[in-house]
């Protein structure tokens, strides 16, 4: 049986970076966000959802138009709501076909919101990444080219740090003292091992 991990952290956390060191070592990796903004421009039934929850203008060319969303559900807590509540089933079902066809001894969700959207009642363990805030701040703005307001504004729609690590199986560290590949591979063959057992 193919155990289905998630794998998720904070804003800035690193959860990329680590996700792509499990592929490197053969392991498949979904990446909820892609996965999301695939489903928002080709299902046709979440393109007519999403059309009436913010109207024509929500698509241009056939495509999801960010920059208009974002705007609106930056402030606008209930839109926001409103649109999670329509793409994360659709993602959370999707990501579990997905998992279903695997047949590596194990999987991986990479996505930031597992909590928040319910999706941890369909996986077997869960890693969280963490950072220091600071380093998590600093890192997002030089992503993203955004101020440490907006950073801070998009922390306070997550679960906090400590919060969500709590509620992991394992947590890796990548404050930048830590190396990164020990930790994956000692979690890689922890699961590796309790594929094996089921």
């Amino acid at each position: 049986m193919t155990l289905k991990i998630g794998l998720t952290g904070g804003i800035g956390a690193g959860k990329s970076v680590v996700a792509r060191i499990f592929e490197v070592i053969g392991v498949p990796v979904y990446y909820a966000d892609d996965a999301a903004r695939e489903l928002q421009n080709n299902d046709p039934d979440l393109i007519s959802e999403i059309t009436a929850l913010f109207g024509p203008s929500a698509y241009q060319n056939g495509k999801l138009d960010r920059k208009y969303i974002s705007e609106i559900v930056f402030n606008d807590a209930g839109k926001l709501r409103q649109l999670n509540a329509l793409v994360h089933p659709i993602t959370i079902q999707n990501a579990f076909e997905w998992m279903k066809g695997q047949t590596a001894a194990y999987s991986i969700k990479e996505a930031a919101l597992i909590f928040e959207s319910g999706a941890e009642l369909e996986l077997d363990y869960v890693i969280g990444v963490t950072a220091p805030e600071e380093m998590r701040i600093s890192r997002t703005m030089a992503r993203d080219s955004i101020t440490e307001e907006e950073v801070r504004r998009r922390m306070e729609r997550q679960i906090p740090e400590d919060e969500k690590m709590r509620l992991c199986d394992y947590v890796i560290f990548n404050d930048e003292k830590q190396l990164l590949i020990p930790q994956v591979l000692k979690i890689h063959n922890q699961l590796l091992t309790f594929a094996e057992d089921n």
